[in-house]
Order: structure tokens, then C-alpha cells, then sequence
């Protein structure tokens, strides 16, 4: 019996990307900006399916069934049933995207067939957040789980609520568009000068700075909150319906102010700001969590959808929420709805099993995209010219840590690329979580961003409770915990002189690096079986500094995709002030590099976000 191969598909709108499963397996998962090179590419994604069939030996022909996460029509129904009911208003943006979905987006099946080229199999279509509910559940380690999908909007569901059980998804219950609490994020992501769909990360990272002294006046003027987490949003202080922004002026009244201006200096009002949407945002998640564990009685709870990226509502949930055990799909964002509409296929249409054990997930750790081999990865460094020293495993690892123990920053390139936003210790960069100048330092100098923006620390997971009040497992850095009392630093936030970003300097634990201003961290665990060489250069550099955490953040800078291949990492390496690079086997320190040929434009030397 031949075995049956499906393949998902999420394009067009937002982050494009592709999976793959063998007979229900997960294979492989990538997005195309990390083939392309374009952060938040949403053409087809012809690479990353390329690469997900060649991980998994097949060609085109082979393939059973190909899925897509979203229904266009419906989608268009909404887009075009918004634009009639506030009309006049918005014909200059329906005049600019009509055209685009006449000729192209509407369309979809059409674009996919000839993407697709020779195959002439079977096209099947979810709803988005079937296709969110689809990831978050079935490659979850949970046999039953209430399932929770928030994000800005789908066809018309701004989020959802069912139930998992065995092999079969069930949603209950929807929010419908224009009321969605992504929308809400993103526009105060707008107002606070940064870039919707990707600058929500840094309201969530600013937020900590500021004081909530505008959640009542959200509470007051834009959302109508419900007990159970349902609301409506005041559309009298919003653009999003029809027009080129996400706010207003009745919206810039409301808070005194226009909106900030993109690299503009930060003020505490802009912190203010974050800190405000971000604490409303954790309530109405809080009440929706609330409400389903009511409603479902489920003591396992599963999350998805871009809102669940939202690792301060999730640490939050896991200690205040009703529900025993929490998962979060770690790509929860709509790349993730490739692998969704592919399980919904195997399990739906296909009637193919599913076996839960109650604590492993399907995920493989979210290691599902490309390796390179070792003489590839050699022969990539002789034709640059690099200098490079192959090491033994014990020896490099020895090495890492050393170098790491020295203050020193250290590119991690490793395995299987991550699906999903984080950086897993696969591709990462890392630095000694106990130097007090690492997170300005690897911002400044490395990642060319803001610096304020949080690092995020790697612990053993068999040592996690010796640094942070949390003890379950966070394999994809997607809960936020305390650090302990007992590391932190007596009374370091109580400098009355000190306001804002200046707080950053100030010590608050003996991992200062990955310590925020709120004496929190965005924990990732780590094990053996997941990733062995990271768990053991952990290992190694607790053995040499007696500290189980490194400082782990993405491997690129800003404005690029997370680093992919070989030619990737060694071109980032050398743009930066990154102090060594460990790719495989090899080792490279950059005082010993002669010289780059940089003849690329480099994505962050214009980025205004």
C-alpha cells in the first residue's frame, strides 16, 4: 500500500509557508521568507515546497492531497461586504486591493494549480481558523483539550473556541470580524510607531517599561468587555475597516497625541501605551480561557492563532488560567496553518489515527526544516574563503563554552532549522546570561535593534526550577515565568530616579542578561532528546561557570528572516560583531577572517521599523 502524502499550504496574505506528512507524520515545515530572504514573504511558496518534498523523498506526482489554510471566497465576502456597508468611506483602499483579489486572490485554486504545475490531484480548502484549531491540536501530546484560535481575522472569525478529542476537532463557538483582539494589538502597535504583523513583539517587550494608567480609558472608549472574554470594539476610534490605517484622529484625541513616528525617540507615554493594551489584552484572554474551561469542563487547553505568540498572556494563563496543562502551536501565526490544513486532511478526510501519549507532542521540538551536511557546509567555507578549524563533538563543545564563559557572542548554526518564529538553538545567537552589558550589547552591536527589546534564556530543563518559578516543560520559548526570588537582586527596581528604557541597565538577578525590568524571562527548556548538542553545550557551560542558562536570540538581524543556510549564517557572522561562529563541526573566529565580499543590500540598513 502506498503511502499517502499530503501537503500544506499557507500563501498569499501573510507568511508564506509549507508541510508536509507521511501517513500523518510530520516531515517537514518551513516558511518561504527563509528561502527568499523576505521577512514576511506571502508569495507562493515554491522553495519551502520544494524543500519540504525533497525532505521527504518524494516528487509532486507522489503527492496524495494538497491543502490551503484559508477560503478566499469567504474571505472576499467579508472584505467586500465591509466595503458596502461604510461606503463611500474606503473606496480609495477598495480602489487599490479590489484589482488585486479580481485578478488574482479570488482566484486562488487557479494560481495554485499552476503553481503546482504537473500535479492534477485532489484541492482541498479550510477555514483559517479550522486551520489555527487543526495545528494547536492534533500535533499536541493532549488525547482530549479545549482549543482556543485568537488572531486579527480569518474569512470572518476573529477567534475561536472547540474541543479536540482522538482524531476529530470540533469548533463551538467564533468572534466575528470587525471585533478581534489582534486587530486591537496591532493598532497600538501602529500608534506606537511600529510595524503591524510584525511589530507586535515590541509592544509586548516594551510594555514592561511603562504603567497601565490607560486600561481604563480602553475599557471606557474602545472595548465593550464581556465576562466570558467576548467584546466589541468602538469601530468610531479605528480605520481598519476601510481605510489606510489602523487608527484615527478621534483615536489620537482620545490619547492626546498622534501617532509616534516610526524610529522616533521612545517616551514613557509610548511605554505607557504598551503596558496598557498588553494588560487588557491578557484579561480578555484570562476571561476567554475562563469561559471555555467552563463551557468544555477539558483540563487541557491548546492554543494557536498570532495572538497566542503572546508568551506574557500565556505564562499568565498557565498560572492563573482554570486549566491544568497548557500547549501552545509553536508556529502559531499563519504559517502554521500549513501544517493545520494538512493534519485537518489527514484526519478528516483521510479517517487516520491518532495516538496522544499525554506528554510528547508531534512537533519533533519544531526542528522540521532544512539541514546541511558537513562536507557541504566545508565546502560552502572553502569557496568563500573562510577560516575555519573542524573540532571534535566533546572538544568544540568544550570550546563554545569557553568563549560563551568570556563575554564573547557566539553564532549557533545547528540541525534542523525551527518552524516558527523562535530560534531554538538551532539557528541561533547566544551570549552568558550573567554579564550585565549582553542584552544592549547583542542589540546594538549584533542585532541592530532597539534596546530595549528582551532576550530570552535556555535552561536545562532538569535545572529550569533553580532559576524560574516554573515547572513544566517550555520547549518553544512561548511562556513567560518569574525568575526566582531567591537570583533576584534586592530592591533593583526601586531606583526612584530611573524611568523607562533607563531601567534596562539596572542588575535584577545573577542572569541579568535575560532578567526584564519586571523580573520576568521567556524561558525556553531544553533536553537531550529534542536537541542533543545544544542540551550538552549547556551541559558544558554550567560545568565551567556552575550557570545552566545561555542568552538565546534569533540568528539574524533586524529586518532579515531568521538565517537558513550555510551562506546565510557566515554572511550574517560577518556583517556583525558576532565573535565567533560554530556551524556544524566548524569553528570560525572572526579575528581570523581576511576578508567579505559584501556585495548584497542587507535588509536592516533600510528598515524603518
Amino acid at each position: 500500500m502506498s503511502d499517502t502524502i499530503i501537503l500544506g499550504i499557507s500563501a498569499y496574505f501573510h507568511d508564506s509557508a509549507a508541510a508536509v506528512l507521511r501517513n500523518g507524520e510530520i516531515v517537514a515545515a518551513a516558511s518561504e521568507e527563509r528561502f527568499s530572504r523576505e521577512k514576511g514573504d506571502s508569495a507562493f511558496p515554491a522553495q519551502a515546497v520544494a524543500y519540504c518534498l525533497d525532505e521527504a523523498g518524494v516528487a509532486m506526482g507522489d503527492v496524495t492531497a494538497v491543502g490551503f489554510y484559508d477560503k478566499p471566497i469567504l474571505k472576499f465576502d467579508r472584505i467586500l461586504s465591509t466595503y458596502m456597508s461604510i461606503a463611500p468611506k474606503g473606496f480609495t483602499q477598495f480602489r487599490k486591493s479590489g484589482p488585486i483579489w479580481m485578478a488574482e486572490k479570488l482566484w486562488i485554486e487557479n494560481q495554485l494549480r499552476r503553481q503546482l504545475g504537473t500535479y492534477k490531484g485532489l484541492l482541498l480548502f479550510a477555514e483559517h481558523h479550522e486551520s489555527h484549531a487543526a495545528s494547536a491540536f492534533f500535533p499536541s501530546p493532549f488525547e482530549e483539550a479545549a482549543i482556543l484560535t485568537v488572531d486579527g481575522v480569518g474569512e470572518w472569525a476573529t477567534s475561536s473556541q472547540g474541543i479536540g478529542r482522538g482524531s476529530e476537532i470540533e469548533i463551538v463557538k467564533e468572534m466575528l470580524w470587525p471585533d478581534s483582539l489582534g486587530l486591537l494589538y496591532s493598532a497600538f502597535t501602529y500608534y506606537t510607531g511600529f510595524k503591524v504583523n510584525s511589530g507586535e513583539y515590541k509592544v509586548m517587550g516594551l510594555a514592561p517599561y511603562g504603567e497601565p494608567r490607560f486600561v481604563q480609558t480602553i475599557y471606557d472608549h474602545l472595548v465593550d468587555l464581556k465576562a466570558d472574554g467576548s467584546f466589541v470594539l468602538n469601530q468610531d476610534y479605528f480605520d481598519y475597516l476601510g481605510g489606510l490605517t489602523m487608527t484615527n484622529e478621534r483615536f489620537d484625541q482620545l490619547f492626546g497625541a498622534p501617532p509616534r513616528v516610526p524610529e522616533s525617540p521612545l517616551t514613557q507615554r509610548d511605554m505607557d501605551l504598551a503596558r496598557s493594551v498588553q494588560d487588557v489584552s491578557e484579561e480578555i484572554m484570562l476571561r476567554m480561557v475562563r469561559n471555555l474551561h467552563d463551557e468544555t469542563g477539558q483540563k487541557n487547553l491548546c492554543l494557536a492563532g498570532g495572538v497566542a505568540l503572546n508568551c506574557v498572556a500565556n505564562g499568565r494563563i498557565l498560572r492563573e488560567g482554570p486549566f491544568e496543562n497548557i500547549w501552545v502551536q509553536p508556529a502559531s501565526g499563519d504559517a502554521g496553518g500549513s501544517l493545520g490544513v494538512a493534519q485537518l486532511i489527514w484526519h478528516r478526510h483521510y479517517k487516520g489515527e491518532r495516538q496522544a501519549d499525554g506528554r510528547n507532542d508531534s512537533m519533533k521540538g519544531a526542528y522540521l526544516g532544512p539541514s546541511f551536511g558537513d562536507e557541504e557546509v566545508e565546502a560552502y567555507l572553502k569557496r568563500v574563503g573562510a577560516h575555519y578549524q573542524r573540532m571534535e563533538r566533546d572538544d568544540l563543545l568544550a570550546e563554545t563554552a569557553k568563549i560563551l564563559a568570556n563575554e564573547q557572542v557566539v553564532g549557533w548554526f545547528n540541525g534542523r532549522m525551527e518552524f516558527g518564529p523562535r530560534a531554538l538553538g538551532a539557528r541561533s545567537i547566544l551570549g552568558d546570561p550573567r554579564s550585565p552589558s549582553m542584552q544592549a550589547q547583542m542589540n546594538l552591536k549584533i542585532k541592530f535593534r532597539e534596546g530595549f527589546r528582551p532576550f530570552a534564556p535556555s535552561v536545562l530543563r532538569e535545572k529550569v526550577s533553580d532559576y524560574f518559578d516554573l515547572d513544566v516543560d517550555s520547549p518553544y520559548m512561548l511562556i513567560v515565568a518569574p525568575v526566582k526570588e531567591e537570583r533576584r537582586v534586592a530592591k533593583a527596581a526601586d531606583n526612584s530616579e530611573l524611568w523607562g528604557i533607563d531601567q534596562l541597565n539596572v542588575v535584577r538577578s545573577d542572569i541579568p542578561a535575560v532578567t526584564h525590568v519586571d523580573y520576568s524571562a521567556r524561558v525556553q527548556t531544553v533536553t537531550r532528546d529534542a536537541n542533543p548538542d545544544y542540551h550538552d553545550l549547556l551541559v558544558a557551560f554550567e560545568k565551567r561557570t556552575g550557570c545552566a542558562v545561555l542568552v538565546n536570540t534569533s540568528f539574524n538581524v533586524r529586518g532579515e528572516p531568521v538565517v537558513c543556510s550555510p551562506r546565510d549564517a557566515y554572511a550574517c557572522f560577518m556583517r556583525t560583531n558576532i565573535d565567533t561562529l560554530v556551524i556544524g563541526p566548524f569553528m570560525l573566529h572572526k579575528d581570523d577572517q581576511v576578508s567579505f565580499v559584501d556585495s548584497e543590500d542587507w535588509p536592516w540598513q533600510h528598515q524603518t521599523d
